[in-house]
């Protein structure tokens, strides 16, 4: 609903249908959205029903990124302008598939990754296309926190869900509160952890700010530490991804108290040769190199960044202009590769190159094969 609400406060839109494959879900954000625009829209389980609807122009997908492939590859055969949200999609070859269904449809798509609507982060590339740091070296980002997990404990589904349709074309696991709504984040088979979930929106940003492309190369390690037996995913990570410029290394910790100033525990790190530039969604540190230098501190609000980043989508629609856009499916799709490669390397416990040009892993049999996820029975891999 996130983005939907973003969508009607943009103004402009009516929703005319809506999708959910959890009955109690549906009609809370039916009856949300009858609120916000005065009139109901029609209700669907199944997706493939909600595509057949007059007078429908634009889907916006909100779906876990198991479903993201499936239900954007169907709207591009109908000819609809998409929103759909991060993670592109579950898998490299899915993701690939996408940007080939879009190219062929030759529709308006637009990626959530709103960040790119952050104040700061564009003073940030304006100081840093301006020389203010000097050349930089190195990128580090971070997102330390404490997670808040759900029952871990297996169990009925809710009556109202539907858990075979929600684990679509990923493999059904048995129903426990922490992998279903919005908790599936840290699940292996569901989010694919941390690093693909949060993390994704730093890679982009720098991807942004630097104009960088994708990584050559990956060496990622990390394992679990506190959370075993609650999450499927690393609890610490270290990702080292080297751009052609420069190499960006992540991190994460999901336990203590992540960086040693708090304040730092969230954002991205420049690090030049004039200067270290600290960057997040609302401030920015800049600490000059040399002796005796004060830190100057940039408090940079952004007001409505969601909102921001459907406006300019809703806007690009109906101006017919792909120029209007924030993030392509382009951009989407080498930040969300950025991320799922890394996460490879981990899995898999070896150095992974990558082949941007090919769009394929080099020299590494293991990891060439988690590029794409086997389906489910009863569901079909799109084609790349």
């Amino acid at each position: 609903m996130v983005i939907t609400t973003a969508a009607l406060k943009v103004g402009g839109v009516e929703v005319i249908a809506v999708c959910d494959v959890d009955s109690e879900h549906l009609k809370t954000s039916i009856d949300e959205i009858e609120k916000l625009q005065g009139s109901r829209p029609a209700g669907f389980k199944n997706y493939q029903d909600l595509l057949d609807v007059k007078g429908l122009e634009v889907i916006m997908i909100g779906t876990p990124p198991q479903w993201h492939a499936l239900q954007f590859i169907a709207a591009c055969e109908k000819g609809f302008d998409i929103y759909c949200e991060k993670p592109l999609a579950y898998d490299i070859d899915e993701g690939k598939a996408m940007v080939a269904a879009a190219k062929k449809a030759g529709n308006i798509v637009q990626i959530g990754f709103q960040r790119r609507q952050s104040n700061a982060f564009k003073k940030a590339k304006q100081l840093i296309q301006a020389g203010a740091t000097g050349k930089i070296h190195e990128i580090g980002a971070q997102i330390h926190y404490n997670p808040v997990l759900a029952d871990t404990n297996i169990q009925n589904p809710p009556a109202s869900l539907d858990w075979d349709t929600w684990c679509g074309p990923a493999p059904k696991l048995d129903y426990r509160p922490n992998i279903g709504h919005k908790a599936w984040r840290l699940e292996k088979e569901y989010g694919n952890g941390h690093f693909v979930d949060w993390g994704i929106h730093h890679i982009d940003t720098i991807r942004y700010i630097m104009d960088f492309g994708m990584p050559t190369s990956f060496n990622t390690t990390g394992g679990m530490n506190t959370l075993a037996g609650q999450i499927t995913t690393p609890d610490t990570l270290r990702a080292v991804m080297n751009f052609e410029k420069c190499p960006v290394i992540w991190q994460h910790r999901l336990w203590g108290t992540g960086d040693l100033n708090t304040q730092f525990n969230n954002g991205i790190f420049f690090y030049g040769e004039k200067a270290t530039l600290f960057a997040s969604d609302n401030k920015l540190i800049m600490m000059p190199a040399g002796k005796n230098q004060q830190q100057e501190v940039m408090d940079i609000p952004t007001e409505m960044m969601q909102e921001n980043h459907v406006a300019d989508f809703i806007n690009a629609v109906k101006e017919k202009n792909k120029g209007l856009l924030s993030c392509t499916i382009e951009d989407g799709f080498q930040s969300t590769a950025t991320v799922q490669l890394g996460m490879i390397s981990y899995y898999t416990g070896s150095e992974v190159n990558w082949d941007a040009q090919n769009q394929k892993i080099v020299d590494n049999k293991k990891a060439a094969e988690l590029m794409a996820r086997p389906y489910r029975g009863g569901y079909k891999r799109p084609k790349v």
